[in-house]
């Protein structure tokens, strides 16, 4: 029995977030510079948003730039800016015709003009799919993305538009760039790290997470569904007891 046949289809995580790690450490294990191992990961992207469609999951949120990354060599960025451009322009008619609406959150206008200019493009030519939600997370702080929503709710406390026993958790979320989607149930990590390195800080409150030693380059559709298995074997108690549950 295939990984996929053994999944429970009435259990799925209705929203994945994964982190891609590993690119540069992949191409360097192959004597190859590092912009090799992120060109190398639009494969694993490709297929993997494949698998995310096949199963019928609506959300899926890849950690592809984070602010942190600005501070990374002058050149590796600039390449990375490229291929993100390339791969948007690429990849927009195939996310079309599967019913894949392209979304993006982070500090958006930091990116370089033309690749924000794609970025637009191709959410504005899927923004009436429903099949499911890709949404990258480009120059993205979960730290920035908190710190702008305290600011919006203190501002509109300040108007009196709101009053401080109006602030709950709800009006925190509405106040986040991931506003209107449900939280990540699932967050998968590539590379063996052990962290979740400033990604949707407040929505991960509940995830299960899922740590795998491969690098993001060697990741495929079955990794995606050895994690849900994985996730599925089990016990969400959201601070029950298990007989509670049960």
């Amino acid at each position: 029995m295939s990984l996929r046949e053994q999944l429970d289809m009435s259990r799925l995580p209705q929203h994945v977030a994964i982190i891609m790690d590993g690119n540069g450490r992949w191409a360097k294990e192959k004597g190859k510079l590092r912009v090799f191992g992120h060109h190398s990961g639009v494969i694993s992207v490709r297929d993997t948003v494949e698998g995310i469609v096949e199963l019928g999951i609506p959300y899926i949120t890849l950690y592809a730039f984070s602010t942190e990354n600005w501070n990374r060599p002058k050149l590796e960025v600039l390449a990375l800016m490229e291929l993100l451009v390339h791969t948007i322009s690429n990849e927009t008619k195939s996310l079309h015709q599967n019913g894949v609406r392209l979304n993006a959150i982070g500090n958006l206008d930091s990116l370089p003009p033309k690749c924000l200019h794609e970025l637009n493009e191709a959410m504005a030519k899927t923004a009436n799919n429903t099949r499911a939600v890709l949404t990258l997370a480009l120059s993205y702080s979960s730290r920035w993305e908190i710190t702008n929503a305290l600011k919006e709710i203190a501002t509109k406390v300040q108007k009196k538009e709101i009053s401080p026993d109006d602030i709950n958790e709800t009006l925190i979320s509405n106040s986040l760039t991931t506003a209107g989607m449900p939280d990540p149930e699932l967050l998968i990590r590539t590379s063996g790290e052990y962290r979740i390195s400033n990604f949707l800080l407040w929505q991960l409150a509940y995830a299960e997470l899922y740590f795998t030693n491969k690098f993001w380059p060697d990741f495929r559709k079955e990794d995606l569904f050895h994690a849900i298995l994985d996730y599925q074997n089990r016990e969400r108690r959201f601070g029950l007891t298990s007989e509670q549950i049960n």
